[in-house]
């Protein structure tokens, strides 16, 4: 068997020096809010880790304990934990102004919303701004509708994009799906991922089968003209799911020829985290017609946004509409930061660099241990799922919360995801380095081997 050329078995060093945790215990913290937040709370790991301080990819409990972070906040952190250029933006705007709204007149909104078109294909220019990823998306599927003045949309299975009562229509997970009314007129069409597509064939081939599927439930479930399609270049909570670069192209070709826009669920894919690209539509070669965003964008901070035409976006001025924390002059000091941190250290570089270093690794491990039945993803945006047996490919769910419980041991922090949990998400704060990925590797190769 081929085993990993990684030879790394610790952390690599940091001069990052943590504050001694002053604060309630983790026994106090973990009673105060058992009793006082929501029991719909989850944590992860049987003993919960409290996390007090971070710096770039590494995060410290309250023991001082050093973690690799490979979740970064559920892919949340781009340019790392408290990055010194972002962290200062925000605080110096907070010691100015930390609110109005945009009744008034402030630069920041303005300044953030250029950066951004200067990052987009021509023709998407104007942006609206957000709170949140179900927020963008909910904003996404009104302009829409109102747009092309019909109803339907078509997602794919094994998505998610929100948990609002209209995004939870638009997630296909079960497990996500509240039984409530959700947006009448969604519907989901086969995802084009090749490992546990319905169809046979090579990878192209099943992307042709997963669109001409968009194309029959237009016909055979909507009207006949849709509202939009929307889709994640890559699937996030799905588990880095994501179909041959030809499949893209041919949806959208479909969804507009039955009157409907194309929209582009960046989330987790944008701001440069598959290295290739700085947008995950563009590993497919296709433009949308709007782009929604969170997550990286604001590197912590609540923000997202939509982008999109300007005569899609006119389509709001038919009536009112405002969000009191849209254009917040704090996040767009600390969005514009961002998106310069990204540029100015080399990140998405750094993405596809120690990205495919990553990825070749895992595939050594998956050639080691039988237990992984699939390496996917692209750049820092990587799944690797686990399957009792690669001919069943029954979901290991067990066995995948074993393996996050020995990498917590060993100071990793890994995500999970997949309808089954069965899939590890890698997905760190984009500076992380070689160095990192090596002791990553040494860790899995280590948990898979101790199951």
């Amino acid at each position: 068997m081929t085993t990993t050329s990684t030879t790394r078995r610790e952390l690599p060093p940091t001069s990052h020096k943590p504050a001694p945790w002053q604060g309630p215990s983790k026994e106090e913290v973990l009673s105060e809010r058992r009793h006082y937040c929501t029991p719909a709370l989850l944590t992860y790991y049987r003993d919960p880790i409290m996390i007090v301080e971070g710096h770039m990819q590494y995060l410290w409990d309250e023991t001082g304990k050093r973690y690799l972070d490979c979740f970064a906040g559920i892919v949340t952190i781009s340019a790392g934990h408290c990055h010194p250029k972002v962290t200062a933006a925000a605080i110096e705007q907070m010691k100015r102004l930390q609110h109005t709204t945009t009744i008034y007149l402030h630069p920041n909104i303005g300044n953030f919303a250029k950066k951004l078109a200067e990052k987009m294909p021509p023709g998407l220019d104007v942006t609206y701004f957000v709170n949140s990823g179900s927020d963008a998306n909910d904003l996404a599927l009104t302009m829409s509708r109102l747009y092309t003045g019909n109803h339907d949309v078509i997602a794919l299975r094994n998505s998610y994009h929100g948990g609002s009562p209209t995004t939870m229509g638009l997630t296909s997970h079960h497990t996500w799906k509240f039984p409530t009314h959700q947006s009448a007129g969604i519907h989901h069409a086969i995802n084009p991922d090749p490992y546990r597509a319905p169809f046979s064939g090579t990878p192209e081939e099943i992307a042709a089968k997963a669109a001409n599927d968009v194309e029959e439930i237009i016909k055979f479930s909507t009207p006949g003209r849709i509202a939009a399609y929307i889709a994640e270049p890559i699937q996030g909570v799905g588990g880095a799911t994501q179909g041959h670069r030809s499949y893209l192209a041919k949806a959208y070709d479909i969804a507009r020829r039955y009157g409907g826009l194309c929209i582009a669920d960046e989330v987790q894919t944008g701001f440069g985290r598959t290295g290739e690209n700085y947008w995950g539509f563009q590993n497919y070669g296709v433009t949308p017609d709007i782009v929604t965003m969170a997550k990286g964008i604001g590197n912590g901070a609540p923000l997202a946004a939509v982008t999109t035409r300007r005569e899609i976006a006119e389509t709001l001025k038919a009536r009112i509409h405002f969000n009191t924390f849209g254009g917040n002059p704090v996040s767009m000091a600390q969005g514009a930061a961002v998106l310069d941190a990204i540029d100015e250290d080399g990140l998405q570089e750094n993405c596809r660099v120690v990205g495919s270093f990553l990825k070749g690794e895992l595939n050594k491990l998956m050639n080691k241990h039988a237990i992984i039945g699939d390496v996917r993803g692209m750049g820092l945006m990587l799944g690797i799922e686990f399957v009792r047996d690669r001919t069943s490919k029954e979901p290991a769910n067990t066995e995948t919360a074993e393996i996050l419980e020995k990498a917590r041991e060993m100071g990793v922090l890994l995500g999970k995801g997949g309808l089954y949990g069965n899939v590890v998400r890698l997905k760190p704060p984009m500076c992380m380095s070689r160095e990192d990925a090596e002791y990553l590797v040494h860790v899995l190769d280590e948990a898979i081997s101790s199951l």
